[in-house]
């Protein structure tokens, strides 16, 4: 979200610098005016667009389909400290945005009261408040606000004035930005945008009016005669800003810009296609200069990777083991689209053999650049042919090889499903939650591994734990221990012995 925000606020900061140096000076001031508001707009719709023909093709991801045992993270959290849980920085965003509602709240209640305080004199296309003993003149939507001590000879032309401004919805524009700056209080640029537009709609009210009277240098001197009272409220058009007037003169005597001069608005496309191309291409990890190599294949024996052979060109090695690597965790949104697809291609190769295997990647043994690939095995490995590197199966077969996986107590024969359900409920309704309570573990996702067999007679044997606190690892072996007995596997119509990994995971807050 942070990434995002800074992408909107740097493409804000690009058009309107564009529109400060090319635009601002010229007299097209309703295509300016689109130009701010549709701007605005693409700032927020930008970082979103992912073009496939700019980004580089990546593969579909593909989800582990070993049952995971998720714990309800309410009981860990149930003795934290209040504080401990709060995202401050969320919470700053929404006191901001509370903040700015009541402010927006209160000028819109400013306006309201006026109207009901001093009434409303009903006319053909407006509705006109007069305001006693000010020299206010203002406009929302198409209620006019004119103070009673502006003289009678100026106030039709005034009152022609925000009839512009009514006619061309103004104060949606506005009322656009003020939303903006509620949701973006924090962004500087939507006070910028607000500032611009509102110049615009000057322009544009005063070049209408201006046509129409005999002599401009008469409309002009009705800016200058009197110095008026200003309204504060950002959302409404005003018609004597005093930080406004000067600019409308230069821009009232300055000559008509040449239409030529309307091809300034095509910089907007190399713009555009500049920042289609950062927003597309942001997320991707270089690979330019990534090169196959030998893929070297790592087996975890007692807690020592060791190297078993070299085999074909890849980018990235293989690790085979029940620990996992003690190197860093690699995300696969950090992989390069190269070694994403090759990831893919050994999830596929295990899927179209109907096996599933709980693939992560970390960073390398002997060079961190080069990634591994970890296979978290479920069965024991008995015996590796060095030369060429397959594995041996002893009495174990893996769950997804089984003519008839074990059967869990009051399950039907076989039920797959119904065997990863119980396996599940059990340890969600017998895992005690508060044994992790006083461990001292940093927040976030923790997972624990439960390695276990069932032998030939259905029994639980070999239980091993891998956990982030050596108190949960003795827990989870017990735990798995008081699994009832089952009825056997069978592969090729014999009992066979069957080895598992079974993933429980909690958060920590």
């Amino acid at each position: 979200m942070i990434n995002y925000i800074i992408q909107v606020i740097l493409f804000q900061v690009l058009f309107v610098a564009v529109y400060d140096f090319f635009l601002s000076k010229e007299t097209f001031f309703t295509k300016n005016r689109w130009y701010l508001l549709s701007t605005a707009v693409l700032s927020f719709v930008l970082p979103l667009l992912k073009i496939p023909t700019v980004q580089k093709a990546v593969p579909q991801e593909y989800y582990i389909l070993l049952p995971e045992v998720v714990l309800s993270p309410q009981k860990v959290i149930e003795k934290a400290a209040w504080y401990q849980s709060v995202n401050y920085l969320d919470l700053l965003f929404w006191i901001g945005c509370l903040l700015f509602f009541v402010v927006f709240l209160i000028k819109l209640e400013r306006i309201v009261r006026l109207v009901l305080q001093y009434g409303v004199a009903r006319k053909e296309n407006y509705k006109l408040v007069l305001l006693p003993k000010e020299t206010k003149a203002f406009s929302f939507f198409n209620y006019i606000f004119l103070g009673k001590d502006i003289p009678s000879s100026k106030q039709e032309k005034i009152i022609q004035h925000e009839l512009v401004h009514s006619e061309q919805k103004h104060t949606l524009d506005l009322l656009f930005f003020e939303f903006l700056k509620i949701i973006m209080w924090f962004n500087p640029m939507v006070y910028v945008y607000q500032n611009r537009i509102s110049l615009v709609h000057e322009y544009i009210s005063d070049a209408v009016v201006a046509s129409k009277s005999d002599k401009k240098e008469n409309y002009i001197n009705h800016l200058l005669t009197d110095i008026f009272q200003v309204e504060h409220i950002s959302f409404i058009n005003q018609f004597y800003k005093h930080s406004l007037i000067k600019k409308r003169i230069i821009m009232m005597t300055k000559a008509q810009s040449k239409k030529v001069k309307q091809l300034k608005y095509l910089l907007l496309i190399p713009l555009l296609g500049s920042m289609i191309l950062y927003t597309a291409c942001s997320s991707e990890t270089s690979n330019v200069e990534q090169q196959k190599e030998n893929s070297v294949m790592y087996l975890d024996e007692s807690g020592i990777n060791k190297r078993i052979f070299e085999s074909k060109q890849s980018y990235m090695d293989v690790y085979m083991g029940i620990e996992e690597p003690k190197t860093k965790e690699v995300q696969l949104k950090d992989l390069t689209s190269l070694e994403l697809s090759e990831y893919n291609e050994v999830v596929n190769r295990f899927k179209e053999k109907g096996q599933d295997i709980d693939l992560k990647v970390y960073e390398g043994f002997e060079n961190k650049a080069r990634k591994v690939l970890f296979m978290d095995m479920s069965v024991s490995l008995k015996k590796i042919k060095s030369n060429k590197g397959s594995i041996i199966e002893g009495d174990d077969v893996p769950f997804s090889l089984l003519d008839k996986v074990p059967t869990f107590p009051g399950c039907a024969e076989g039920d797959k499903d119904c065997f990863h359900k119980s396996v599940s409920k059990f340890v969600q309704d017998n895992f005690d939650m508060s044994i992790t309570k006083d461990l001292g573990l940093s927040a976030g996702k923790k997972r624990i591994y439960v390695q276990f067999k069932i032998d030939k007679e259905g029994k639980v044997i070999d239980v091993r734990a891998r956990a982030p606190h050596p108190a949960l690892q003795q827990y989870a072996e017990e735990l798995a221990q008081k699994l009832p007995q089952m009825e056997p596997g069978e592969y090729r119509g014999k009992k066979v012995q069957v080895g598992y990994t079974l993933p429980i995971t909690f958060e920590v807050k």
